[in-house]
């Protein structure tokens, strides 16, 4: 398998050092508003990411930082005139539920910004210590220029480069592009203490103290937005390896395209702004997956509208096909494994998920056209889904109906059998009413919900 590699702009062979044990950090949100689509764009593909490795083999660590100080979080604190840490823990409890809402389940640890202080503090001193940081009366800042390889991950010299997002600039800095790695308290701020004053940690620290915590100060994947990519993993680069004298701070660097809607990026001053939590109110989250899966990961994903309905009618395609085969025995053999490693192989090729995509659909149309529960090709089918809803999540599986309900549907065939289609019509609408559907086709009728 390969994955195209930010840092060195070409395809890597993925690999372990480490036996199977692969360690993964992706760049969590700042909870201070309500998941976007952006999000999902970036999570969903992360989520199939650490699901394909473990399906073939690696021991996946997936770690997600969670940024609960920062300068949204004070400012939407102050105008709702509540403590910032009300801010935080309902969004983040928001964030967790979207998360759990679109099935991305292949996370092992969140790891909370404000729960790394001591380690954040101890970072800080290292570099101070070593000369690439100074104190400042607001403040501690990074020095860019000491640190040689700042830029290479963006591709950019230091004369090319300019004060991005989230970069201060001000008089009490020696480079307009150094960067805050403490900010020293304020009125009406949170704050720690530290060996420099009361204040509160910048943004770039956290990630590489929580990583270094748990990784060690090198590890295998990051992950992220592109437009993450600079400044802020350019300054996780520059903190941890002038720390650790060790280079590359990571193995393989993976970044997902921007998110535009009806063709223009999704942005709050644009006013084209959508949340998950609207898109689940009228789609499944197995059609917002598909939708994610049908472009490349490192392009842009244009959000429309006849886009995600044609996803959620895949979807639904799948979940047919999924109640036609639920009562099959699995069968695993020599036929459903080439099944399914022919659809999954596209993955193999730096996550090719549209070749994947369109291969799932293949089989998806093949299958229904061929397939009834007492084939005997039934049970390989039910090992192939079950195995793409262990890779893709894109399976919208529920509980086997009650024998209660085998039974209506017995009745409501026997009444269109004799003629008697008002009465037959009239419990089809009526498990319509709950939600339930049914498929009527040439090899006989099914229940689908």
């Amino acid at each position: 398998m390969e994955v195209r590699d930010t840092l060195s702009s070409s395809l890597k062979r993925v690999e372990s050092t480490r036996g199977k044990r692969i360690n993964m950090f992706v760049c969590g949100p700042t909870v201070y508003d309500l998941p976007h689509m952006g999000h999902a764009r970036t999570y969903i593909f992360f989520d199939i990411l650490a699901r394909y490795l473990r399906f073939k083999g690696f021991r996946v660590f997936y770690l997600m930082n969670i940024t609960d100080i920062e300068d949204h979080i004070i400012t939407r604190a102050k105008e709702e005139g509540i403590q910032w840490d009300s801010i935080t823990s309902r969004y983040s409890n928001e964030f967790f539920k979207t998360m759990e809402d679109i099935k991305n389940n292949s996370v092992n640890l969140y790891a909370f910004a404000t729960d790394y202080i001591s380690e954040i503090i101890s970072q800080i001193s290292r570099l101070i210590e070593a000369g690439y940081a100074y104190e400042t009366s607001d403040g501690i800042y990074f020095r860019v220029r000491k640190f040689e390889g700042y830029g290479k991950l963006s591709h950019q010299n230091l004369d090319s480069l300019k004060a991005g997002i989230r970069v201060d600039v001000n008089e009490h800095k020696e480079d307009p592009l150094d960067f805050a790695l403490w900010k020293k308290r304020k009125e009406g701020e949170p704050y720690w203490p530290s060996p420099w004053g009361d204040g509160r940690p910048g943004w770039h620290i956290e990630d590489t103290a929580i990583t270094e915590s748990i990784f060690g100060v090198t590890y295998d994947i990051h992950g992220g937005a592109t437009d993450l990519i600079f400044p802020h993993h350019e300054a996780e680069i520059a903190q941890m390896e002038s720390i650790s004298g060790k280079s590359p701070m990571v193995r393989y660097w993976i970044h997902t395209g921007h998110l535009n809607v009806e063709n223009i990026k999704m942005s709050k001053s644009l006013k084209n702004f959508i949340t998950v939590k609207e898109v689940l109110k009228n789609y499944w989250p197995e059609a917002l997956r598909i939708l994610m899966l049908s472009m490349r990961y490192n392009g842009p994903v244009n959000f429309e509208e006849k886009a995600l309905r044609d996803s959620q009618n895949l979807a639904e395609k799948i979940s047919i096909l999924s109640h036609r085969v639920a009562r099959a025995e699995r069968v695993e053999n020599d036929k459903s494994m080439e099944m399914l490693n022919d659809i999954l192989k596209p993955l193999e090729d730096d996550m090719n998920t549209p070749e994947a995509l369109a291969r799932i659909t293949e089989f998806v149309k093949d299958s229904l056209s061929s397939t009834t529960p007492s084939d005997t090709n039934g049970g390989e089918i039910r090992y192939v889904l079950d195995q793409l809803e262990n890779v893709t999540g894109i399976v919208h599986n529920v509980p086997l109906p009650e024998r209660s309900l085998d039974m209506l549907l017995d009745l409501r065939n026997e009444m269109r059998n004799k003629g008697n289609y008002e009465s037959s019509d009239l419990i089809r609408k009526r498990l319509m009413e709950y939600g339930i559907r049914i498929e009527d086709t040439t090899n006989g009728s099914y229940l689908w919900w």
